[in-house]
């Protein structure tokens, strides 16, 4: 697979959606992950990522214009152990209430299907980073309708050993904009991670449609300490 500019994916799709990013840094000190989410509608954009506890979840901005929560308000991040969780919806508390009792990534999120938000069907994105005793690894999930017939439900799973330094994998919800939103397609995409945590936040953020951009939270974990440093960015203030 050739390495694309994850600058150039995001410039070029006006709408991915909601996305995931999960990788090392170039210095390969770092687990780097991203994640992003974008909207079309009032409801949608009216959020903003808060922190809660070592994760995240998103909060009404304006808590008068919020007319349907079921999909919108969830915890996008959560810590468990040596193990950050990193999703799309509110399967992030699944993946974290199962891999507690002891089932694995993929176990839980069997679970789960896409969202019923029919005519898009929206996938479930999920990606989860191991660190520990300096060593690092993470996987990646995509629970997604049969091309658009929510009948059957397709599951990919896909799980990254010792990552190269420099690189990550990129899956996003879907391939565009449209009516209905066509579904993200393939392995997620290899793309470089370059720079410190400020200047690939400024990358990201910028990177992504002014329009309908949302909310932005980036986090690099030390492999070595498992310590971390996080960046959250709001369009909404």
């Amino acid at each position: 697979m050739n390495q694309k500019s994850l600058e150039q994916e995001l410039k070029g799709n006006s709408y991915p959606g909601r996305g995931i990013v999960i990788g090392k840094s170039k210095d390969g000190r770092y687990a780097v992950t991203a994640y992003f989410i974008m909207g079309r509608s009032e409801n949608s954009r009216n959020r903003v990522f808060v922190e809660d506890g070592e994760g995240i979840r998103t909060q009404a901005f304006d808590p008068s214009k919020l007319s349907d929560p079921s999909l919108i308000i969830y915890a996008p991040v959560r810590v468990l152990g040596n193990k950050t969780i990193v999703t799309n919806g509110d399967q992030t508390d699944t993946i974290y209430e199962l891999m507690d009792k002891q089932q694995t990534f993929e176990q839980a999120l069997r679970t789960r299907e896409f969202e019923p938000d029919a005519p898009n069907y929206t996938p479930r994105i999920s990606g989860i980073m191991h660190v520990e005793d300096g060593k690092y690894n993470y996987a990646m999930s995509i629970l997604k309708s049969n091309n658009g017939n929510p009948d059957s439900c397709n599951r990919y799973t896909f799980a990254y050993e010792n990552p190269i330094a420099g690189e990550g994998r990129f899956i996003h919800t879907y391939m565009g904009d449209g009516n209905p939103l066509p579904s993200y397609e393939g392995e997620p995409t290899l793309v470089g991670l370059d720079g410190d945590i400020d200047s690939f936040t400024e990358l990201v953020w910028n990177s992504l449609n002014e329009d309908n951009k949302v909310s932005l939270f980036v986090r690099y974990i030390d492999i070595a300490t498992g310590k971390y440093e996080t960046r959250i960015v709001n369009k909404n203030k």
